[in-house]
């Protein structure tokens, strides 16, 4: 739901009455991961995706009918032989779809507001619904949001007190972590009790990248970045270079010594760091640093001899082998990249693939999953919690 936050805001803002179908479980090659939604007004205006286009007929129906009678329902979609015109995906994976009715007198509706207002404007925000448990608790929801505090929630999934203090916890946890997951719990909080399936959204800032070295490079990457949703960040000491004429896609230009720079800025889990300089003078202090913070990805750029000189500099001042074993260098997949552009599709797959646990062979021929996020199991649940 929140990956639509932005037109959903706008429906709430301008008083409209919509059911939101949303991802919940999915497993084998399903087209959506959990979190994807399609949403439909009371006037039959649709927005949003849960199937690329497999379901999307029978998912706008059950949203039409969840507005009409006010009910949250769970439904399945997979594949079937036997009917070569059912309903179902093409793909042969299986999806659980959750419909929720956001009107104007559902209780729901205050929570939903907050989280896609929280989600438009760029904040940090979470917002977790029961998917799976007694029918009066379905679609049920909470919120959390990092200017919260620890123990801080708004709404409620209705059941034991301690049912909302642990789903609360958890979706903080998984907040910080910048994921979107299922967790199964009781309906007491507990491992006892009735069992109830939690799918929690969160919604996070762009993560980074940051590019050092105002290079022509850069300037493909600095678009390729984009593309996949960073926000970017261009940093060299040079101020003839890191002009915004020569990257005006660039979200930030900095002109100072990038190891500096990175000493001082805030970077995370989900950060990634393109050293493009292969400058000795720069990538040794920078690289020093990098390695040893806990962001995404460190690649950095040159021939195989750069590399290898690189590597023994970084040695000489105490970088030691299993940071060195970090380093994506010489840069990228091997794609026989030879302009600006095809390099920088070629670190972007690089990326991805290090994100996403791919092996970056070629999919022709091969036997391992297209997906790896999922499994033939639906997949996103966590397990369960004491």
């Amino acid at each position: 739901m929140l990956d639509i936050a932005d037109e959903l805001n706008r429906w709430v803002e301008q008083g409209r009455d919509f059911a939101v179908a949303t991802v919940v479980a999915v497993g084998g090659s399903a087209p959506r991961q959990p979190g994807a939604a399609l949403a439909v007004d009371s006037e039959g205006t649709a927005i949003g995706s849960v199937s690329g286009g497999c379901v999307e007929g029978a998912v706008y129906e059950l949203c039409r009918q969840s507005l009409e009678d006010g009910e949250t329902v769970l439904e399945r979609f997979g594949y079937s032989d036997d009917d070569a015109f059912a309903v179902g995906l093409t793909c042969g994976g299986i999806i659980d779809i959750l419909v929720t009715p956001v009107c104007a007198d559902s209780a729901s509706r205050p929570v939903f507001a907050a989280a896609l207002a929280a989600a438009s404007a760029g904040e940090a925000a979470a917002v977790a619904r029961v998917t799976s448990g007694p029918a009066e608790l379905l679609g049920r929801a909470l919120l959390v949001r990092t200017t919260d505090g620890a123990g801080a929630y708004e709404g409620g999934l209705g059941g034991h007190p301690e049912l909302d203090r642990t789903v609360a916890g958890e979706a903080r946890a998984l907040l910080d972590a910048g994921r979107t997951a299922t967790v199964e719990i009781g309906a007491d909080g507990s491992r006892c009790g009735q069992p109830l399936v939690v799918l929690v959204e969160s919604s996070v800032p762009p993560p980074r990248m940051i590019v050092f070295g105002a290079i022509d490079f850069a300037s493909a990457l600095v678009r390729m970045g984009k593309f996949l949703g960073y926000h970017v960040t261009v940093c060299d000491a040079r101020p003839v270079f890191a002009t915004p004429t020569r990257f005006p896609d660039a979200d930030e230009i900095v002109v100072e010594w990038p190891h500096r720079y990175l000493e001082r800025t805030e970077v995370d889990g989900r950060t990634v760091l393109c050293v493009l300089t292969h400058d000795a003078k720069f990538d040794v202090p920078l690289l020093e640093l990098a390695l040893r913070l806990p962001v995404a990805y460190v690649g950095a750029m040159g021939s195989r001899r750069t590399h290898e000189d690189r590597n023994e500099r970084l040695r000489e001042v105490g970088v030691t082998e299993l940071d060195l074993a970090r380093l994506r260098s010489p840069i990228g997949l091997d794609l026989g990249a030879r302009t600006p552009e095809e390099t920088a599709l070629s670190i972007a797959a690089e990326i991805v693939a290090n994100r996403r646990g791919g092996s970056g062979v070629s999919l022709t021929g091969a036997h391992t999953p297209i997906h790896h996020d999922g499994s033939r199991e639906l997949s996103g649940r966590i397990g369960s919690v004491a």
